[in-house]
């Protein structure tokens, strides 16, 4: 089949990035360009000669923008069939163009509901009419347009109009199916939005939810190595996160780097001091607080040396050259560091020192901040289960001593870090910290008095004394108190809620334990 050749292209982009090089280039082809509004003003001060679309149809943009494209000369110009008489005759009669190009990308719609506090009124400003309706029909007519919706085509399809002044069947085909694709996300974010009642998403449950996903990577393998993976970033995350990390050094990723290191960044995440988790299997093995970030790590990395070999780091700080220093000394191997940036010495250090320095995965995440509420999803086989992630703060005035023994200043302290740390424990889950430090935990376990002794044994005798004691859920009996006690916990956090509390209140104060009722559990299957 014989290409079109390409007379005319029809620009309008809201992201005009790398398009004034693209029209430059359009411009040497021979290619005559229409623009409106903005995307005209940006190429004209650009020194391209552009026609006014406004012009063109003889009818002028109205109600600030809304109106501009939405014209019979221009879709009847994208949508000609140039091989059926009957079409370029309609054109002739009414003296419109063909548009063998059309280059658009919508209002940013995603971008601007990502915001913490958008209006309603904003978010509907930012639906875009004209342009979803102007790449459907260069899309449908792809036997003769061509559709560009992105920057990263501006190269390919360049190269083809330079080189026979026209574009391949197969390129224009494939710019079709990323066409749609790219307005049926569009829709499916702006559906999902009003959907779910406007600015805060995790609020209500839609009754149905699209789920628009875009592939970042293919990975090497999944889980297994029999398992073929890969990762995907949805339309909008506006959070610093794993997705949107820059990787400075190491190998690729694997599927369980990347289940690990999300869950170590949200571990470092909620905590204000500088700090550091280490961790295996998606359960932490070592995880400490300290006023210096070295410190962190240093007490991180005591809470299971054994455990931590092959381990990956979330920190919540820059990493800097005391702890690069510590981290590329020390015995012990590292698959993978996430942080919101490296001092460039610290890096070099990581890069060159130790022995794993050619494959240790460094990750620039950007500044942390608190999450905002997204909603968590689980797949079942034939469904999906939805959920509000639990990744908010606890309210720490909410929490109860019911005990006779009351736990002093430094006390509650310790039960707040211990608190937030065995929330990314596998349940059923128990935390023993010390000094702001993961000593001992017991994650997984089917029984909670297994968990305890689990904890008890990884902390060891010494670590375990003076420990408090963090369960992710309630006591169902009071079996477990005389094993902490004996064990040395000074005091035990737990959501309390059980038919048998009084009894496990009755074992803390025959033993003389302070307990506190969070009054919220963090189970996590």
């Amino acid at each position: 089949m014989t290409s079109q050749k390409i007379k005319r292209a029809l620009i309008s982009v809201s992201d005009k990035s790398g398009v004034v090089d693209f029209a430059k280039g359009l411009t040497e082809a021979g290619v005559e360009i229409y623009s409106t509004g903005g995307t005209s003003r940006h190429l004209t001060e650009a020194g391209i000669a552009v026609k006014d679309v406004a012009d063109y149809t003889g009818f002028p943009e109205m109600m600030d923008g809304r109106v501009k494209t939405l014209h019979p000369k221009i879709f009847a110009g994208i949508l000609c069939r140039h091989d059926l008489p009957s079409d370029m005759e309609s054109l002739e009669k009414h003296d419109i163009c063909s548009f063998e190009l059309v280059v658009v990308n919508l209002y940013p719609f995603a971008e601007t509901i990502a915001k913490p506090g958008i209006a309603e009124s904003d978010a509907i400003e930012q639906i875009d009419i004209g342009g979803p309706s102007l790449v459907r029909a260069a899309a449908k007519n792809n036997k003769f347009t061509t559709v560009v919706t992105a920057s990263d085509q501006y190269e390919a399809v360049l190269a083809e109009i330079k080189a026979d002044g026209s574009t391949s069947q197969q390129l224009r085909r494939d710019l079709m199916a990323a066409a749609f694709d790219h307005t049926a996300k569009y829709d499916q974010t702006i559906s999902g939005y009003f959907a779910s009642g406007g600015a805060d998403t995790a609020d209500s449950f839609p009754p149905t939810i699209d789920l628009s996903l875009t592939q970042s990577a293919l990975l090497r393998y999944g889980e297994n190595s029999h398992q073929k993976a890969a990762l995907y970033s949805s339309v909008s995350n506006g959070d610093a996160n794993l997705i949107n990390s820059v990787q400075l050094n190491g190998k690729q990723l694997s599927y369980n780097n990347l289940l690990d290191l999300d869950a170590a960044l949200s571990m470092v995440r909620g905590l204000p001091d500088p700090a550091c988790a280490v961790l295996k299997h998606n359960n932490p093995c070592g995880a400490a607080t300290a006023d210096a970030l070295v410190d962190a790590c240093r007490k991180g990395f005591a809470g299971d040396p054994v455990s931590a070999f092959g381990s990956v780091i979330g920190i919540n700080r820059e990493v800097d050259v005391a702890t690069a220093d510590f981290l590329a000394g020390g015995d012990f191997f590292v698959e993978a560091i996430v942080a919101p940036s490296f001092a460039e010495e610290a890096l070099e250090i990581l890069k060159t020192k130790p022995k794993w320095k050619k494959n240790v995965r460094l990750l620039a995440a950007g500044e942390l901040s608190s999450c905002q509420k997204v909603w968590e999803y689980r797949n079942l086989l034939g469904g999906m289960l939805v959920q509000e992630a639990d990744n908010q703060p606890d309210d720490h005035s909410a929490w109860k001593v019911v005990t006779e023994a009351q736990p002093d200043d430094a006390m509650m302290k310790e039960l707040q870090f211990g608190w937030h740390m065995v929330r990314f424990v596998k349940s059923n889950a128990i935390a023993l910290s010390k000094d702001q430090s993961l000593v001992g935990v017991g994650a997984g376990q089917m029984s909670r008095v297994d968990s305890v002794e689990i904890s008890i044994r990884k902390a060891g005798t010494e670590r375990a004394k003076g420990s408090v004691l963090s369960s992710d859920a309630f006591f169902p009996f009071g079996d477990s108190i005389p094993i902490a006690a004996a064990a040395g916990v000074k005091a035990i956090i737990q959501p309390g809620g059980s038919v048998r509390d009084q009894e496990v209140i009755d074992a803390c104060n025959e033993h003389g334990i302070p307990m506190v009722f969070a009054g919220n559990r963090h189970f996590r299957h």
